[in-house]
């Protein structure tokens, strides 16, 4: 099969339908295989991406947090198994080791479960916070923890604040000149580094802004009246804020499958999938399999071995890299604004890793693509109305409505945020959207998503 020419046509489909706008590399045993950029890293379409442009890694850094924490054990400077009020005795978090925050069986809750404490600091102090106050953060709100430490897995930004503000603390560096130093010089990774851009300003000729879809045309993220608060967290470390190209993670693939940052046993440690106290697996996926380890998604494929991964996600920016231990393959995809169709983006994703599999990928599907054609519409105005609200639901629909002869919604996310939205029917009072995979299917004075069912008002 001819990889090349495959994940070119579905990159190109893809970008068609306004659903990427990034850059790509697949490459085996250290050659590559495809590469290639599509669109522009700027709102106003006059810088087109290149392959070597600089994107923002999201939580991708993550692994490189617990690469600088497996180095600061190296030396002595921490056992996996400390407790960190050994370290940060301000916190109210006994029981809680360094292996549980690399794992997110901490149970330390993540900081977007309360992200107006930022910002308000912000708006209010007009300064962006730094990481070091990520431990101000847990004392004033008192945030309690999820579970007891090693009961549960919950994905905690907070974390990795934690750890790497400790690496910072113990060894006497910055956390940004750590890294440098000890990680991406190391490897020849020239392009990448640690920094905070919206705070500081931009250190890069070639970087690619992250850019969202607002009110119906595209604005960089720190100029969206929904997602301009990004500012607030761009003083943080650890979670987000590593940025790169795709040559340079090609080279951070090399330079760990030869050893040079992390030795082999170390790296065997980092991809070990956590358990639970009572022994049972600490499961990340249920539906693809995969476990947490140090940084990194853990999994396995029968042909294939070992494989672990990494995603990353913020306004305007997806990120993925998956490298495959026992195979010697690696794939990476780099974004910076959001998909028109989020159906069509996760159809592109799952086509390239079936081609990094050896597989035939299926084309990429957009809403429009399994939308009916000519549907009926003689009881969509029955569908319109207000509907309830369910408890501690994290998405609700709230209202329905016809215009210009199709039906819209507007829903309320996790944050409180209103999303507007047209619905696209896909089935027998069935509908879909372009913004997220949600399926909705309306009844008898009722609506049905997300194993919910909600009455008509």
């Amino acid at each position: 099969m001819d990889k090349n020419t495959m994940i070119q046509n579905l990159a190109r489909e893809l970008n068609k339908k306004d659903s990427f706008n990034g850059a790509w590399l697949y490459a085996e045993k250290g050659e590559i295989v495809s590469k290639g950029a599509l669109g522009f890293r700027d709102p106003e379409n006059t810088l087109p991406i290149a392959e070597d442009t600089i994107f923002q890694l999201a939580s991708v850094t993550k692994q490189f947090t617990a690469a600088a924490v497996m180095l600061a054990r190296r030396e002595g400077l921490l056992e996996l198994d400390d407790e960190i009020t050994k370290y940060f005795p301000e916190i109210s978090y006994p029981g809680v080791t360094i292996r549980l925050l690399l794992t997110h069986t901490s149970g330390i809750p993540d900081y977007f479960d309360d992200a107006d404490w930022f910002i308000k600091i912000w708006k209010e102090e007009k300064r962006v916070p730094g990481n070091d106050e990520i431990l101000r953060f847990l004392c004033e709100t008192e945030a309690k923890p999820y579970f007891a430490p090693g009961e549960g897995m919950h994905y905690s930004n907070t974390g990795y604040n934690l750890l790497a503000l400790l690496v910072e603390r113990l060894s006497g560096v910055p956390y940004e000149d750590f890294l440098q130093k000890n990680i991406f010089e190391p490897t020849g990774m020239g392009s990448t580094r640690c920094c905070h851009i919206r705070r500081d300003g931009i250190p890069f000729e070639n970087y690619a802004r992250a850019t969202v879809f607002e009110d119906g045309k595209y604005v960089a993220d720190v100029d969206s009246a929904e997602d301009g608060d990004v500012v607030a967290f761009d003083g943080l470390n650890g979670d987000d804020y590593v940025y790169t190209n795709i040559f340079d993670m090609l080279r951070w693939d090399r330079a760990l499958r030869e050893g040079k940052v992390l030795t082999l046993e170390e790296q065997k440690l980092m991809y070990t999938p956590a358990k639970l106290n009572n022994g049972e697996d600490a499961v990340y996926d249920e539906d693809e399999g995969l476990g947490y380890g140090f940084g990194w998604f853990v999994g396995h494929d029968e042909e294939l071995g070992r494989i672990v991964s990494h995603s990353g996600g913020m306004p305007g920016v997806a990120t993925w890299l998956e490298r495959f231990i026992d195979a010697d393959r690696m794939l990476v995809i780099l974004t910076c604004r959001d998909f028109a169709d989020v159906r069509a983006y996760l159809s592109f994703e799952k086509g390239l890793k079936s081609i990094a599999r050896g597989k035939e990928p299926e084309p990429v599907v957009a809403i429009e693509d399994i939308a009916i054609k000519d549907p009926d519409k003689s009881k969509w105005e029955s569908f319109c109305g207000k509907y309830e609200h369910p408890a501690d639901a994290d998405f609700i629909v709230d209202e329905v409505w016809m215009q210009d002869g199709e039906l819209y919604a507007k829903a309320i996310d996790e944050d409180g945020d209103e999303l507007r939205f047209r619905l696209y029917p896909i089935g027998e009072n069935e509908f879909g959207r372009k913004g997220g995979m949600l399926k909705v299917k309306f009844g008898d004075g009722c609506v049905a998503y997300d194993d919910l069912t909600c009455k008509k008002l």
